[in-house]
């Protein structure tokens, strides 16, 4: 990184200003945003969105996701989230493709006294936090969902937790990318070394350890996608983030009648989907809400999320690397930091000089230096293919 202005493209020119490891939404969102800024930017993946966030759920919540000891985290996550109502529009504007932003809220609730117990000790360190959560009686929320169990007894209202589809947000940032002038280059990456640019921005999820030497893992979720039968929408409208007899589940309904069912969170690195995880999930959400039991179940997949030592992502340059930079590590959170993560890389790219929420999530925040490029192993398991 200069800090200088790019200079403007041209056709003499080959070698880009910034090449992108990896195409899931953290890096076609860097990309859109380097390239609008009039850098010349290649992004290589050979199979585009085919990673985490072909399995995620899509949910935005800055407020249901806030946990004790991640206050950091949390400031950042309320920031990005706050970014995503023009950052949707914006996308929209720019391809004209819907990509299921909705903001009904999230109803986080408790099927037994035990759960409720357990949702309010989080729901109280939220509200310690400043954050928007309104407690509701079992009454209340049937008001608001009458397809809830009866037997759930009690919730609270996240409103500004909102949620888009993560199947339709990739298509339309690598639409938006590549109008600005991005190039996809479909091939992978195995040594940094092989790329040739000015700067290279890792994104690549779970297979930056290989790249980098940095402590990202691959977290397990198993995740179901129901459908309500005959076409018609689901039966209830705001995301609905529950515990049911001690297990934490979430269900996201779509307009085309979908529902998302999930999700387990395993230190495993195999995508198998087991009998025993869509047992548990579906069990709990039928228990939450019972209509769930007539709908389709059309889809059981398992996905890799890209974890760190402490769950909060990784960005910025690698230490003693500044040509290289970090964008990776987000866990449970690469959909609602997508605009966030964009904005804060393409802003160090064009000026050279850090945005201070990057501070807490810098690449030597874990004591050791990471590898460089050519140092790194190779992927060797399908699960360290990168998105």
């Amino acid at each position: 990184m200069t800090g200088r202005s790019p200079s403007p493209p041209s056709r003499d020119r080959v070698r880009p200003d910034v090449a992108v490891v990896g195409a899931g939404p953290i890096g076609l969102a860097i990309a859109w945003r380097c390239a609008t800024r009039g850098l010349r930017v290649v992004v290589h993946d050979p199979a585009p969105g085919s990673g985490a966030s072909a399995v995620a759920a899509g949910m935005l919540s800055p407020v249901a996701e806030a946990y004790f000891g991640e206050r950091e985290l949390t400031g950042l996550l309320l920031a990005s989230a706050a970014r995503w109502p023009a950052f949707a529009a914006e996308l929209t504007e720019t391809t004209g493709v819907e990509i299921g932003y909705r903001t009904e809220g999230t109803l986080m609730v408790g099927l037994t006294g035990d759960d409720l117990a357990e949702a309010r000790r989080l729901w109280a360190y939220q509200q310690g936090l400043g954050l928007p959560v309104t407690p509701l009686r079992p009454s209340e929320l049937r008001d608001r969902e009458p397809a809830l169990a009866p037997r759930v007894r009690g919730g609270a209202l996240a409103p500004t937790d909102h949620q888009v589809d993560p199947r339709l947000l990739v298509p339309a940032l690598r639409a938006a990318a590549q109008r600005a002038g991005a190039v996809l280059v479909p091939q992978p990456v195995r040594h940094l070394s092989d790329v040739d640019a000015g700067v290279t921005v890792v994104a690549a999820g779970c297979g930056a350890a290989a790249l980098t030497g940095l402590p990202v893992r691959p977290v397990k979720g198993q995740i179901l996608r129901l459908r309500a039968p005959d076409g018609f929408a689901p039966g209830f409208r705001h995301v609905i983030r529950g515990y049911a007899d001690g297990e934490h589940v979430y269900l996201v309904p779509r307009a085309d009648g979908e529902v998302v069912l999930g999700a387990t969170v395993e230190e495993r690195s195999d995508t198998t989907v087991t009998a025993g995880a869509v047992q548990r999930l579906l069990r709990a959400g039928v228990d939450l809400l019972p209509e769930l039991a007539e709908y389709d179940l059309v889809e059981a997949v398992a996905g890799l999320r890209p974890g760190t030592p402490d769950n909060a992502p990784i960005l910025g340059p690698l230490p003693d690397r500044p040509d290289v930079l970090a964008a990776t590590g987000h866990h449970r959170h690469g959909i609602v930091l997508t605009p966030i993560t964009a904005d804060l890389i393409a802003d160090l790219l064009l000026g050279g000089v850090p945005d201070p929420l990057l501070a807490p999530f810098c690449a030597d925040r874990f004591g050791g230096a990471a590898v460089a490029a050519s140092g790194g192993p190779e992927p060797t398991k399908e699960g360290d293919r990168w998105s």
